[in-house]
């Protein structure tokens, strides 16, 4: 039996959120953490499907027809109809994905908490579409949605600058060197935020392309700086042109107003991880506020 495996970084958004849609820059690193996929061929006519969390548990688990990929059983029906689209939209993109084997065996294993908000979905369209030969971009964009800069991540071991030009991926790669990367931390705030509500909810508002220039100036003044205090401004500033143009209160003054640093949401408002600067007294702060995962960012980024 032949078996393949692939594997695919997740990611966080650092700045840009929500305007890289319109192609703003934004500030993007792929993580530590990721997805694995794995393929093995058999002969049963069938492609079961098998997905494991980061603590070896199955959280779902399937069963399809290969010729058709009709649903035989499933654990999840909302997964199920998932994976059915991607594998679907994969085989529109290349016919000859899945005419070759007579049957699989899927298994994905994730190596972070799926409630984490790294990419679980980003990471497995990824490794779906090396498995299926497929532009990935497009497998996206014609499923989950979004800017791209996740697959991006998904491709890369350092830090990048992401934007869309004309709908066009474009990548920076980056050497993020910061001499106050020990004062950088990421705090989960216990939720998951679904990024495509966040997507809908941002297109209804009317966004101008000031804002999109103010915050892309903001993303490389960011990626440059050398001093924690300028760091800072800069993230309070991409906060309140971002929460003036929502309508949101920032993370910061809903949840953490005595926090003496400065505090940026990342990626879909209001859920996962939050990027705090801090010192020895950082972990402290939040896990005494509930939030247990406090992640230094050398700890985060791959």
């Amino acid at each position: 039996m032949t078996t393949k495996k692939f594997y695919s970084n997740g990611k966080l958004l650092l700045s840009g959120e929500y305007v890289v849609l319109d192609g703003g820059l934004g500030w993007a690193i792929p993580t530590k953490y990721g997805q694995h996929l794995t393929v093995t061929e058999n002969k049963s006519g069938l492609l079961s499907w098998q997905s494991i969390d980061d603590q070896g548990g199955i959280w779902f688990e399937g069963v399809y027809e290969l010729n058709t990929l009709t649903e035989e059983s499933s654990s999840v029906k909302e997964v199920s109809d998932s994976v059915v689209k991607l594998l679907k939209e994969a085989q529109r993109l290349n016919p000859l994905f899945l005419k070759e084997g007579k049957g699989y065996a899927i298994k994905t294993v994730l190596t972070f908490p799926k409630d984490w908000g790294l990419g679980s979905s980003s990471t497995l369209i990824n490794n779906l579409a090396s498995w299926a030969g497929v532009n990935a971009y497009e497998l996206l964009k014609a499923t989950f949605g979004g800017s791209g800069y996740d697959i991006a991540c998904a491709n890369h071991d350092r830090p990048i600058l992401y934007h869309l030009d004309n709908g066009t991926p474009k990548i920076e790669v980056l050497e993020f060197k910061t001499p106050f990367i020990d004062s950088l931390y990421f705090v989960y705030l216990n939720q998951k935020k679904n990024s495509r509500e966040a997507i809908v909810a941002y297109r209804k508002l009317d966004v101008d392309s000031q804002l999109i220039a103010n915050i892309s100036q903001i993303t490389r003044d960011l990626v440059t700086a050398t001093e924690i205090a300028n760091f800072e401004a800069l993230l309070g500033e991409h906060e309140r042109l971002l929460s003036a143009a929502m309508g949101i209160t920032t993370i910061q003054k809903q949840l953490f107003e005595d926090y003496p640093h400065v505090i940026k949401s990342l990626g879909a408002w209001g859920g996962d991880f939050v990027l705090a600067t801090g010192d020895q007294n950082t972990s402290r702060y939040f896990k005494e506020k509930g939030y247990d995962v406090v992640i230094p960012f050398s700890e985060m980024i791959l």
